[in-house]
């Protein structure tokens, strides 16, 4: 995972990268203590997730009309069970994306999500991930998971675990039904399915 960590911050413009780098050393951190094992180190997955999660926002565009108004919050959310605890509002405390403030909702059906611009679909919702890509697409929703083959089945960012690393699969076709666009730097750093 260090060469991912070192890949990404190569990939950074140095503006962003100067303003970020907190959250880099978090991550790196991160990965050198993830190799211990029991439920710390489930925590220190999810701790490494929210962080990329946050910097998603960083890489992803959304169209105008994602947006209700041009201070409207960019918000997060996270469908399911919550396996971050308070992680993700740690890692996106008094922090902007795209020069508007970041907020953390729960939704517990995807009939509740309303005003969201990453959601985060977690692996209690597995048996469901079909309904939920449906009744989402088209959407400008950032659809992200660390469900088994969650891009496969129409999602857009899988995280996946091998060797106490994670790893990025993003689904380029979904992203597009979407109308979002992912940086290019992203893209480098992932395995590339749908296009």
């Amino acid at each position: 995972m260090a060469a991912v960590i070192i890949s990404w911050i190569r990939g950074v413009s140095r503006a962003i990268l100067a303003r970020s780098r907190i959250w880099l050393v978090a991550a790196a951190v991160s990965l050198l203590v993830f190799s211990s094992s029991g439920s710390a180190q489930g925590t220190r997955e999810y701790d490494l997730k929210a962080v990329f999660i946050f910097r998603f926002a960083s890489f992803v565009e959304w169209p105008d009309s994602a947006f209700r108004s041009p201070d409207e919050p960019l918000v997060i959310g996270i469908l399911g069970k919550d396996p971050f605890g308070g992680a993700l509002e740690d890692v996106v405390r008094s922090e902007t994306a795209r020069n508007r403030p970041i907020q953390v909702r729960r939704f517990a059906d995807i009939q509740d999500v309303r005003d969201c611009h990453i959601l985060f679909v977690s692996r209690s919702e597995a048996g469901r991930v079909s309904q939920i890509v449906r009744a989402l697409h088209g959407r400008p929703i950032l659809l992200v998971s660390d469900i088994d083959r969650f891009p496969a089945e129409g999602g857009m960012i899988g995280f996946t675990t091998a060797e106490s690393r994670v790893q990025l699969a993003i689904n380029v076709a979904s992203v597009r039904d979407a109308g979002l666009t992912v940086s290019s730097k992203l893209l480098r750093l992932a395995r590339v399915i749908g296009g």
